[in-house]
């Protein structure tokens, strides 16, 4: 007669799936906590670097547009360290560049180039006419047209509301700021403002 000794050691891990499970998700607990906790207390990804701004009320409604659209589904807005990326794009991305940002457009996806440093690289009416039908200036792209950007007005009634919200989480916007939200969007289009938020993108490293 013949008796199924019980599993111990690894083998008890391994033919246990609730067992399994649950030291799966301890190890990316602690792993994720060494890892993520100690940025909290690092001044190069905590502090602003030198002459980051927060966005103005255009610009801000400009990455809102930008969010809704889905643009980081083909576009990065993250450079690495590599020497092909720095040679095409300009100078890698720093996290004290990001510290205003609510959330990251960083992507992970680069079916069109990274615009992390677009700001400046392109006139306003280059950007104007490539929104409005990419193949017009590239004929190769497969990137979507935006022609309602055009014609649709950005909502200067939410503006102030937006910019409080981000007040709360750190970003620093004046009481003065706020107040000219609206005044400072009203009557823009969607295009106009999706073009001001790619204007400023990178602009603050030089």
């Amino acid at each position: 007669m013949s008796t199924t000794r019980p599993a111990t050691g690894h083998e008890r891990i391994e033919t246990n799936n609730f067992l399994m499970i649950v030291l799966i998700l301890l190890v990316v607990a602690v792993g994720g906590i060494v890892e993520i906790v100690p940025l909290f207390f690092q001044r190069s990804t905590t502090e602003p670097v030198p002459g980051l701004k927060p966005l103005d009320a255009m610009q801000l409604a400009g990455r809102d547009v930008y969010v809704r659209e889905g643009c980081y589904n083909c576009h990065s807005q993250m450079i690495r360290t590599l020497r092909a990326e720095t040679l095409r794009y300009g100078h890698y991305s720093m996290a004290g560049e990001f510290v205003y940002d609510h959330p990251f457009q960083w992507g992970s996806k680069r079916t069109g180039p990274d615009l992390h440093r677009v700001g400046g690289k392109y006139s306003n009416e280059w950007h104007r006419l490539h929104l409005l039908n990419p193949r017009d200036l590239v004929p190769e792209s497969n990137m979507p047209a935006y022609p309602w950007l055009l014609t649709t007005k950005v909502d200067d009634a939410t503006i102030g509301a937006h910019m409080r919200g981000l007040r709360t989480v750190g970003v620093p916007y004046s009481d003065d700021e706020i107040a000219k939200a609206a005044d400072g969007v009203r009557g823009k289009s969607e295009l106009d403002a999706l073009i001001a938020y790619l204007q400023v993108l990178g602009t603050a490293v030089k």
